[in-house]
């Protein structure tokens, strides 16, 4: 990271010294409050890189949900009110839900973090993920700061309470945690962001068309961790990679994976067509 970056990282809130990336981490994903959130996530991220803590042992009590604010209200899917597509408040409402999937981001990933510590693994396994940590906060930060721009704010309208499922339904399997966060959800980021960046630059947004173009750079990073720590997990469980992709994101994801896939960007992220098409339907792939 550029020193400019670590200078506007302030240090973590609470305890007056980190005390292990994992006992931290659990941290990050407990805090309400959500600026102290992110500046906790930076804080951890800068002490890990300067290789001023070790990872620690898991902690014996993870948090069942995120800490959040009492705003947004959380609704089921069912419940979600139709978006608005068109003017300033279609803006509004679609950076409030990329917000609020960032968000869920940041939790995912440092929960991740903290249960991967009752793992043997190297550390550039953690180095990889925290920078993903520090990203994901980087990203919610972003958007968030754009949506006061506009004169809104994060919480002010309703959000999708589903989005914590993949924690719980994978949290006693890292494998599975790999194959549905990074190479389930953020692959469908890399599928559906250019689109919305050309959406954005058609209504003269560049400024939120920057941050997605942002989002989608780091994006594709995440999916080259994701498909990358997959591969060498199933190695060491002499598993072929390909077949025990299929079989636990047909346990832990509902429905398929739906077209159209962004082939290219995938592929260059090491998440090859041998992944994903055998779990589309059979119509548009």
């Amino acid at each position: 990271m550029p020193k400019r970056f670590w200078a506007r990282c302030k240090p973590s809130s609470g305890a007056a010294a980190v005390q292990s990336l994992a006992f931290e981490a659990a941290q990050v994903v407990a805090t309400r409050d959500l600026t102290a959130k992110t500046d906790h996530a930076y804080g951890v991220a800068k002490a890990w890189f300067g290789r001023t803590l070790g990872v620690g042992a898991r902690p014996s009590v993870l948090p069942e949900q995120p800490g959040r604010p009492d705003e947004p209200v959380l609704l089921a899917p069912s419940q979600m009110p139709r978006r608005s597509k068109t003017g300033e408040k279609g803006r509004v409402a679609l950076l409030h839900a990329l917000a609020h999937i960032e968000l869920n981001a940041v939790d995912l990933t440092w929960d991740m973090i903290a249960r991967s510590a009752a793992h043997r693994l190297p550390q550039s396994y953690f180095d990889n993920w925290v920078q993903v940590g520090l990203e994901e906060a980087k990203h919610f930060k972003l958007l968030a700061d754009r949506l006061r721009d506009l004169g809104s704010h994060y919480g002010a309208l309703p959000a999708h309470a589903g989005l914590w499922e993949a924690a719980q339904s994978t949290g006693d399997d890292l494998t599975a945690r790999l194959a549905i966060i990074p190479l389930v959800l953020e692959a469908r980021g890399l599928d559906v962001t250019p689109a919305t960046i050309t959406q954005l630059e058609t209504a003269g947004d560049a400024p939120s068309a920057s941050i997605l173009r942002t989002i989608y750079h780091d994006e594709k990073k995440h999916v080259a961790f994701g498909a990358k720590w997959f591969r060498y997990l199933c190695d060491r469980d002499r598993t072929a990679p390909e077949p025990r992709f299929h079989a636990l994101v047909r346990k832990h994801f509902r429905g398929p994976i739906k077209p159209p896939t962004n082939d290219r960007a995938r592929a260059e992220a090491g998440l090859t067509p041998g992944f994903y098409k055998p779990l589309m339907p059979l119509t548009g792939t």
